[in-house]
């Protein structure tokens, strides 16, 4: 199996490491992994590509790349340049430094990884480390992505699921935030959306008088309803999510009023 595997967090994040070893894993003796990440951290860019200006691609060694641009242009520079003529048989996306769950999602550089590849027509899962009190101060935060992160990533792959609609399939994984040997299990759950939780913005002021503004992440340990991602994460379980770009909302299609003229 050939891998294509990149992250959000830059290209020398510790999570890109628990990535490769996981996707080597995957890939067996006779398959190879590619890395083409962004060269610095492209945190919260969600699905945005290099549309007005050029990219420019390093190569660090031999299938390692760089990219000056987000995600999603490490996906479309990997698979119109270097992987032109070697192309993937799966993405893997990850492992991100903090959860991906609920709302996170929509914010996502990672998930824009996933959604780019998944409109290319490419397997496509991304997979992220939720951090809390009993994971932060382990000497590996990672460790229960390292622990069962190829496992899960087979167990998608062994699905077969229905691709006749114009958006496929990708996956979004997130490791719950607890040492590896605690993790109960895998469960299929829905996107949640933590009641109350949204990014908002912290003013400075610099010493030169000038007023800044942060943004500010809301509480990542506010669970959402239960049987959703974020909720059975925090009970110690991995998520994994099937998920489509189609951002219609089907479910109020049959209720409003009628457009046509």
């Amino acid at each position: 199996m050939r891998i294509l595997i990149t992250n959000d967090d830059g290209i020398n994040a510790p999570g890109l490491k628990v990535l490769e070893a996981i996707a080597h894993e995957l890939a067996g003796p006779g398959g190879d992994v590619w890395t083409v990440a962004p060269a610095f951290e492209q945190s919260g860019v969600a699905h945005c590509i290099n549309y007005t200006k050029p990219t420019l691609i390093s190569e660090f060694g031999p299938r390692r790349f760089a990219i000056d641009g987000s995600p999603a242009d490490c996906v479309l520079c990997a698979l119109y340049d270097p992987m032109k003529d070697a192309l993937p048989d799966l993405v893997l996306s990850g492992v991100n430094r903090g959860n991906n769950a609920a709302e996170n999602t929509l914010y996502s550089g990672t998930i824009g990884a996933a959604i780019e590849a998944a409109l290319q027509g490419y397997p496509a899962i991304a997979l992220s480390q939720f951090y809390g009190p009993a994971n932060r101060t382990l000497d590996n935060p990672f460790e229960a992505a390292v622990q069962h992160g190829a496992e899960v990533c087979r167990r998608i792959l062994a699905q077969k699921t229905d691709e006749k609609r114009g958006y496929g399939i990708f996956w979004n994984v997130n490791f719950p935030p607890v040492p590896g040997a605690d993790v109960k299990g895998i469960k299929l759950a829905p996107q949640g959306r933590r009641p109350g939780v949204n990014f908002s913005t912290e003013a400075m002021t610099a010493p030169n008088g000038r007023r800044f503004l942060w943004i500010r992440g809301g509480d990542q340990q506010t669970p959402p309803a239960a049987g959703t991602d974020a909720a059975v994460n925090l009970d110690g379980y991995v998520s994994v999510t099937p998920m489509r770009a189609d951002l219609t909302a089907h479910d109020a299609m049959g209720g409003l009023a009628d457009f046509d003229t």
